[in-house]
């Protein structure tokens, strides 16, 4: 069995009903038994994407209908922030629906909206969640990129990275930022040599998306980096890796030097 199809199972009426009993010291009128019952009529036949969609529709429905005081109870129940660098794979799963939420219907509340994802990535992730924002408001995305780059919390330097990658595994495949990938290599050159190896490893599988869709413009890049250190070297290998497997010239000769 796939990893998602096993996981999809997650996302059920157990589900709910933690997400109920995490809400209900917040909002003492939260419909408890309508918002399981809710979910449960609906879930069965669906995917994992579907079951997600399934439960934060339904966390809208239940919620207070300001978003922004919906949103403020959501922020109350995500928990300690996740210690680890093992990712969204091994902790605060249940914290999907939540991000899925925000990306739904957070788009007309940027500030708040991005504020939430920023706590939710330290805990679960936001990389999908945050790619409608990305589409919409670039520039003051940007904004917010340059400033997590210089967090202290692994996951948010690395979700400016995983969140702008064009080719990021489950998500709907995305331009270059403001269509010129030179905004997003100008944001993965602080994070070549970043301290985390979660962190660089996303980096690297960034510039092996890119080597995809802007080849030239990428290892042109490249060319031009001060390329010292092993740490710094190793993500180049890694995100030159499509090129190098396809026989690339100019990737091999790049790979040679390293």
């Amino acid at each position: 069995m796939s990893e998602t199809k096993a996981l999809k199972h997650y996302f059920g009426v157990e589900l709910a009903h933690h997400l109920s009993s995490l809400i209900k010291p917040h909002f003492p009128n939260f419909p408890s038994d309508s918002f399981v019952q809710s979910v449960a009529n609906q879930i069965e036949p669906l995917e994992l994407k579907g079951r997600v969609a399934v439960i934060a529709d339904e966390l809208r429905n239940a919620l207070p209908a300001d978003y922004s005081e919906a949103l403020n109870i959501l922020l109350n129940i995500l928990g300690p922030e996740n210690e680890t660098e093992q990712g969204m794979f091994t902790n605060g799963y249940f914290l999907m629906p939540i991000a899925f939420f925000v990306e739904k219907y957070g788009l007309q509340h940027f500030e708040i909206s991005m504020n939430a994802l920023y706590e939710i990535t330290k805990r679960h992730t936001s990389e999908y969640a945050i790619r409608p924002y990305l589409e919409r408001y670039p520039d003051e995305c940007l904004k917010y990129f340059n400033n997590w780059l210089n967090d202290t919390n692994s996951h948010v330097r690395r979700l400016v990275s995983e969140g702008t990658r064009p080719r990021l595994p489950w998500a709907k495949r995305m331009n270059a930022i403001k269509g010129n990938p030179a905004n997003n290599l100008a944001l993965l050159a602080p994070l070549l040599n970043d301290p985390s190896p979660y962190v660089r490893k996303s980096v690297a599988n960034h510039l092996n998306d890119l080597t995809k869709d802007y080849r030239d413009t990428t290892l042109d890049w490249i060319l031009h980096l001060d390329l010292k250190g092993d740490s710094i070297n190793k993500v180049i290998r890694h995100g030159l890796r499509s090129l190098a497997s396809s026989g690339d010239p100019e990737a091999l000769s790049l790979l040679e030097i390293l």
